[in-house]
């Protein structure tokens, strides 16, 4: 059974990739997750709070006249609460490329559309074979206008685009009001892959103690309801790669995104939960169910259920919704 898949012009041998997580901050990780047949890495993310905080503080250093000016440094974010800087990165992304053959993918996080973006040329420069952009914006301010959210979107990807060559990838959430539209505004904006979907940070309550509790969980497999929908409504509309990347934690996962009508699946939790090994695992349950339906590659199914092959493409819209609820009486 041949997994090969394209991902943004890629050519990877698994649809499996391992999302963005610190586990690839160690190369040997990185190394491990070659021989376990991943397709692909996202790189661990560099935070644009890391670029404001390690630039600040360089200029805090070059401009003063004396070591107690220096001290003016402490007034900026602790880039020591970062396992790697900047350069640190840069200098990881060079290592996988010299001891891998795996397409590395970085990763910028960030919510402007300012220096930080410079980076991505950085990245390109230290081999990275694609870019991953992850728009990490919570529309907190109910001021802004839903156009303004998503202009804010579209400048970040074309300043990318003026800044690099190599594929970019565009980490979608779920709360745009049109999201279909949105994916192509994104395309036409240089995005070459669109990565369903983020997981924004959502803190829990503790009703003893009265605290946030700033914990995150791993994804969950009913996690993959809303993307499998609109991979599958996307699929063939919008000319761009589609990822996955929530609940991911079995092949059985894996299957579903792809007849939805995404190139690749990405996980990190199945990684955490089972190991880095795991992915050998899942590349194995996804060849014996290919094999046991007949399907000789990932093309042969992909997207063969999303909504433009199916033969009620109302069963994505509001008419199945109502005959579900009719079917309950």
């Amino acid at each position: 059974m041949n997994l090969g898949t394209t991902y943004m012009g890629l050519k990877l041998e698994s649809p499996v990739v391992v999302s963005a997580c610190p586990l690839s901050e160690d190369i040997g990780n990185i190394m491990r997750m070659e021989d376990a047949g991943a397709g692909a890495v996202v790189m661990f993310s560099l935070f644009e709070e890391q670029i404001r905080s390690d630039n600040a503080r360089f200029e805090a250093v070059s401009q003063a006249t004396s070591n107690a000016f220096a001290e003016a440094s402490d007034f900026f974010p602790n880039i020591e609460e970062y396992h790697v800087g900047p350069h640190e990165y840069l200098e990881k992304i060079r290592q996988a490329k010299a001891r891998t053959s795996l397409p590395i993918i970085a990763s910028l996080n960030g919510i402007t559309s300012e220096g930080w973006i410079e980076y991505a040329m950085l990245m390109e420069e230290a081999g990275a074979d694609g870019l991953e952009v992850n728009i990490f914006f919570i529309p907190a301010d109910i001021h802004s206008t839903g156009q303004q959210v998503e202009q804010r979107y579209l400048d970040i990807v074309k300043a990318i685009r003026k800044s690099v060559a190599i594929p970019i990838a565009v980490k979608l959430n779920p709360y745009f009001s049109a999201i279909g539209n949105m994916s192509r505004r994104l395309y036409e904006a240089g995005a070459n892959a669109l990565v369903l979907f983020n997981r924004f940070y959502q803190p829990d309550f503790d009703i003893q103690q009265l605290k946030v509790l700033p914990n995150l969980q791993f994804s969950d497999p009913a996690e993959i309801r809303l993307p499998l929908l609109w991979l599958a409504i996307l699929h063939g509309r919008v000319p761009v790669s589609l990822a996955a990347t929530s609940g991911v934690n079995s092949y059985n996962e894996v299957v579903k995104y792809i007849l939805a009508g995404a190139d690749v699946a990405m996980t990190a939790s199945a990684l955490y939960k089972n190991g880095i090994d795991y992915i050998t695992v899942m590349n194995h349950g996804l060849r014996n169910w290919m094999k046991h339906k007949g399907f000789e590659s990932i093309d042969a199914f992909k997207g063969a259920m999303s909504q433009q092959n199916i033969s009620d493409p109302t069963a994505y819209e509001r008419a199945n919704y109502i005959r579900i609820l009719e079917s309950k009486r």
